[in-house]
């Protein structure tokens, strides 16, 4: 038999609340716990139904009601449909969000390049300041759980966790509801490791699982180590004769080539504040070192919660300051402008 919305919600409360106090709850605590508006007379009855049901136990005669396996069963089933549902959804949204913004990003780079006939890059936005959604673990197989965590901006990341033993549903439904109660809207410095031993010690054996998904939170929040960097107009630097010098020029295509320098120009732009909006850096100023004879001039744009990346121009020290600063400057607010949440199918104008 199938249960109506109104039993599945009564289950579901009674579950909850037995999970959080290990006591057996009556009808009276339901009539708090749940949105029906229903009297303790109407909890009552449909409580028997369940119990006839099998879904739930009464321990005493006059003692509230526990769940039973085959109420755990179905309140498992429903939570992880809920969950594998909305993380699909979330994914799909994400890949094609990404796809979007990375043809964006790319064309950026290319009208810069041909509008100044300078060398360009924009990174692709980075998440900084995340705090965590949810969590959800599932089992693979009897030795493997996968740890799927869901951070600010969508951003979903998966691990793999080792086990000796196979856990059941009703562990992990039990580690989901502990993890997620303690975690949930947390940042990685609101995690405190008194926090963490408690959530081990309610653990009990299963507490070294807790510590692989807490490194796994962690990486998650962190920024990106793969940052993505879009270049283009790279040839436009033998367009000057003074960095057209052989060793020069080679310096300066292999530092747009392999990209390490230019993930650590935006991972240190992107990290100071008063680093962030637009910084003209004039020969030894830049902190790269191929970079010593160009100027780079480095904007910040943000396409909301939390989304920064940043747009740098590079070029001879003698460069038309006043046009970059002005392109960037444009460039800039229309990405600002381009993300409320959902990106708008709009390319920006060179």
């Amino acid at each position: 038999m199938q249960l109506d919305d109104r039993k599945l919600k009564i289950l579901q409360a009674i579950i909850r609340n037995y999970l959080e106090t290990g006591e057996p709850v009556g009808s009276r605590t339901i009539s708090k716990y749940t949105d029906l508006n229903l009297s303790s007379a109407t909890i009552r009855n449909e409580m028997a139904d369940l119990e006839e049901l099998g879904y739930i136990l009464q321990p005493h005669t006059s003692a509230g009601r526990i769940p039973s396996d085959k109420g755990y069963r179905l309140y498992v089933d429903h939570m992880m449909e809920d969950k594998v549902r909305e993380v699909e959804e979330l994914r799909e949204m994400v890949l094609e969000k990404e796809e979007k913004v990375d043809q964006m990003l790319k064309q950026v780079a290319k009208v810069l390049a041909v509008n100044t006939n300078y060398a360009t890059m924009i990174s692709a936005p980075q998440y900084r300041g995340n705090k965590l959604k949810f969590i959800q673990l599932s089992a693979v197989d009897e030795h493997q759980i996968l740890a799927v965590i869901v951070v600010e901006g969508n951003v979903i990341k998966n691990h793999m966790i080792y086990v000796e033993e196979a856990l059941n549903q009703e562990t992990l439904l039990k580690l989901n509801i502990l993890l997620n109660t303690h975690l949930n809207g947390l940042s990685l410095e609101e995690i405190s490791l008194g926090m963490i031993a408690a959530m081990k010690q309610q653990a009990g054996i299963h507490s070294d699982i807790i510590g692989d998904v807490i490194d796994a939170v962690a990486d998650a929040i962190r920024a990106d180590e793969d940052l993505e960097i879009y270049t283009s107009g790279t040839t436009n630097i033998f367009k000057y004769p003074e960095l057209s010098d052989k060793q020069r020029a080679e310096e300066l295509i292999t530092t747009f080539e392999e990209k390490q320098l230019l993930t650590e120009l935006v991972n240190d732009t992107l990290s100071e504040e008063s680093k962030q909006g637009i910084q003209i850096y004039i020969g030894d100023e830049t902190p790269i070192q191929t970079m010593k004879d160009c100027s780079v001039v480095t904007a910040t744009y943000e396409l909301g919660s939390g989304m920064k990346g940043t747009i740098g121009i590079i070029g001879p020290k003698r460069m038309d300051y006043d046009r970059v600063v002005g392109t960037l400057k444009t460039i800039k607010e229309q990405l600002d402008r381009m993300y409320n949440d959902k990106l708008i199918e709009k390319k920006p104008d060179a």
